[in-house]
């Protein structure tokens, strides 16, 4: 496909007909920073831009039993060209001795965000047959404070939300329980939750029309003082064993009230 572009292109550069938003489009290539990153092969792990850093938090991997033993971790690396990567926190979520009043579980789909000049982690998974509900935050990567230690989150038990800092507030938007991993109702989200500290929230309510329950919401999108979610899906459940998949695009400024862009 590309090379018949590129004959098309020269054939009519050659005739001086090349249309004006062809010549000028411009051209995206990506450059090999690394093959073989410092740290182990993962996915699901947070990745956040942080004081001039680039930063790897957490993650997943049931295959390597060394670096991943209680299949996810908690370690976290920063980089500033993300080819040369230090291990600030090292992982601790070792076996069953880990203390986790003290630091916070090794985890993946957690939602990552950076506010108030801090590193924050809201929420997790489910490989641990328990729900997650945890907030955590830190100054510099590698001391944590467990934010609501005392004040159990109002949107649990969820996994696979979507995070956003948007207009001064953390958001929780989303979701779903996971019943085969942690034994729960079975709900998939379709609802907002904010908070200026971490600790305390409060439910947005959501008018309609607005975007299908789901999860799985990729990135963390704020455009133009939007929230937007691109895409998404549920994961598969006892009841629904297969899982959906959205192409459909949607914003909103408060939460509240949601424009479709493009529908699925």
């Amino acid at each position: 496909m590309q090379t018949s572009r590129t004959l098309l292109l020269l054939l009519l550069g050659l005739t001086g007909l090349v249309p004006r938003a062809w010549a000028d489009e411009p051209r995206y290539e990506w450059q090999n920073v690394t093959r073989q990153a410092a740290f182990a092969a993962r996915d699901g792990a947070g990745a956040l831009t942080f004081q001039g850093r680039m930063w790897l938090i957490g993650g997943w991997n049931p295959g390597d039993k060394r670096a991943f033993p209680r299949i996810c971790n908690n370690e976290v690396w920063s980089s500033v060209d993300g080819k040369d990567w230090t291990l600030v926190k090292p992982n601790t979520f070792l076996d069953q001795t880990f203390d986790a009043q003290r630091d916070w579980e090794g985890r993946h789909t957690a939602g990552y965000v950076v506010y108030n000049d801090r590193l924050w982690i809201v929420g997790g998974d489910v490989n641990q047959k328990h729900y997650q509900n945890d907030v955590w935050s830190s100054p510099n990567g590698r001391d944590w404070t467990w934010v609501n230690r005392d004040r159990p989150v109002p949107w649990g038990p969820r996994a696979l939300h979507y995070t956003v800092v948007h207009q001064g507030k953390i958001w929780v938007i989303g979701g779903q329980t996971m019943p085969a991993f942690s034994p729960s109702d079975e709900v998939f989200y379709r609802d907002v939750w904010t908070s200026t500290d971490g600790r305390d929230w409060q439910k947005v309510e959501v008018q309609e029309p607005a975007w299908p329950q789901r999860g799985m919401i990729g990135g963390s999108a704020v455009f133009q003082d939007r929230i937007w979610l691109l895409g998404g899906g549920t994961y598969d459940t006892p009841q629904i064993p297969s899982r959906q998949f959205f192409n459909d695009v949607w914003s909103s400024a408060d939460g509240r009230s949601w424009k479709l862009h493009l529908k699925t």
